[in-house]
């Protein structure tokens, strides 16, 4: 089935449209990841660290694709635990998620910790090619651990029987490529958005606790990890991502808020400074 064919079929444009919106979700993490990591460098540097970061992402991701074997190897237990009160059976794919969790809880505190005492000003201006790499290699360590919800979501979505290899593929590759350019639209925006706005910082960082103490969680249920004899479950991701909408929709109100009284103030300034200002 050659590529004018697979796409003359109404179910490929249905899992491309599909795929492409759940990469689009799935990458919303990513993005604020990104934009924090990003923030530590000068201003010039930070649309290049996020462009090169997202493509080298976007390239890993197309690689795991293709390496659907070698991903599927990774779900097979390496060894067990079996103890009175530990009983597990460890993947290599567990290992990287529950070691991302942990990157994520770390880098997150971290960053927190570095804006309440301050210690972020000044480091933004110092850059160099270490300290851009050292971001670059960041953005791409954590993608691998997204990645993997990602590929296999993708995996379970498209069929090879309807496609074939080939058919199947293409529209998984198509669908990533077109996410990743669309975030690349939209960091830069959010970047902004995010370094202007201190409380959307704090509310991003503490987004990306929540991820990793979710992927911890998910890093365990995949090794059906039972503790004292109860299996950990899996956080649904619906339940962090509503929390993630909830909490920005009431800062959006916080914000405007802020900005009403600001101007009220502001008016009202004016008009102890020149009584005769109407």
């Amino acid at each position: 089935m050659d590529f004018l064919e697979i796409f003359l079929q109404p179910a490929a444009w249905l899992a491309l449209l599909t795929l492409t919106f759940l990469e689009i979700v799935l990458g919303v993490d990513n993005i604020v990841f990104l934009s924090i990591v990003t923030s530590r460098l000068p201003e010039h540097e930070q649309p290049q660290a996020r462009r090169t970061g997202l493509l080298l992402a976007m390239l890993f991701r197309i690689g795991l694709l293709f390496s659907i074997s070698l991903l599927m190897q990774l779900t097979k237990p390496i060894f067990s635990v079996d103890t009175e009160w530990l009983d597990g059976h460890i993947s290599g794919q567990s290992l990287i998620i529950f070691f991302g969790g942990l990157f994520l809880l770390y880098k997150s505190v971290s960053e927190i910790h570095h804006k309440l005492e301050g210690e972020e000003q000044g480091h933004a201006a110092t850059g160099g090619k270490s300290k851009f790499w050292s971001v670059i290699a960041q953005i791409v360590a954590i993608d691998i651990v997204f990645s993997f919800d990602s590929v296999l979501t993708a995996v379970g979505l498209v069929s090879f029987k309807d496609f074939g290899y080939a058919g199947a593929m293409t529209v998984m590759v198509l669908a990533v490529v077109i996410s990743v350019i669309v975030m690349l639209v939209f960091s830069g925006p959010v970047s902004r958005f995010v370094n202007a706005h201190p409380t959307i910082q704090m509310l991003g960082l503490s987004f990306l606790i929540l991820i990793g103490v979710m992927l911890l969680a998910e890093a365990s249920h995949v090794s059906h990890v039972s503790l004292f004899g109860a299996e950990v479950g899996a956080i649904p991701k619906g339940y962090i991502y509503f929390a993630i909408a909830f909490s920005l929709m009431v800062e959006f109100f916080n914000m405007k808020l802020r900005k009403k009284a600001y101007k009220t103030v502001e008016l009202r300034n004016s008009k102890i400074v020149d009584p005769d200002n109407k």
